[in-house]
């Protein structure tokens, strides 16, 4: 697998939607407007996205998927969290596509933590995201290592570093968005760095 640098190395993340744009902040409690209840939120009174549920083979032809990935990998771990709970509901919230995108909500979850300053909450949820992609590998015909393009090994190592290196990744109040992973998730190509928060 190709390595992509760490976002903190001046390296332009990929977008996998480039028509979809960013919101001008991610939601962090306190700090910002609730994006759909508060008349002040960036997605307040917009229409629900409906969504079926994917086939892991054809992960390309999945929006939410795809935007759930833009979304975490520039720093919007709310919002990620939001859009892969919209497929984790569409596909039962069970079975092996269902603990697939619950290990991505926690992981996103873990985001949103350390944006709230709150390292025990990234350990919690980045510790469950490695016992549910673990979970997940070991329920795959032998020889398979990737699901929805990602693999899975590594999607445990990541999930696992997070949670050894929680307390590093505190990052700065009041910032409308802020990347705190080095790693990039990419269909077919994931990275894995240093992790820390990024400057």
């Amino acid at each position: 697998m190709e390595a992509i640098q760490s976002p903190s190395d001046g390296t332009e993340i990929p977008r996998l939607m480039p028509d979809d744009p960013f919101p001008p902040y991610s939601y962090i409690t306190g700090q910002f407007p609730h994006p759909t209840r508060d008349p002040a939120g960036h997605s307040f009174g917009a229409a629900p996205v409906t969504c079926i549920p994917p086939d892991p083979n054809r992960w390309h032809e999945c929006r939410s998927y795809l935007r759930g990935l833009d979304l975490f990998n520039h720093g919007y771990y709310w919002e990620a969290h939001e859009v892969w709970e919209g497929v984790w509901h569409a596909c039962g919230r069970g079975g092996l596509i269902g603990d697939f995108f619950k290990g991505l909500i926690k992981l996103a979850a873990a985001g949103v933590k350390a944006r709230e300053n709150r390292p025990e909450g990234v350990r919690r949820h980045a510790r469950r995201a490695a016992e549910l992609f673990r979970q997940l590998a070991s329920r795959l015909p032998a020889g398979q290592t990737c699901y929805f393009g990602l693999p899975l090994q590594q999607l445990i190592n990541l999930a696992t570093e997070v949670t050894g290196r929680s307390a590093g990744l505190i990052v700065p109040v009041g910032t409308p968005v802020q990347i705190v992973f080095k790693f990039v998730l990419c269909p077919e190509e994931t990275v894995q760095t240093n992790i820390g928060p990024s400057g």
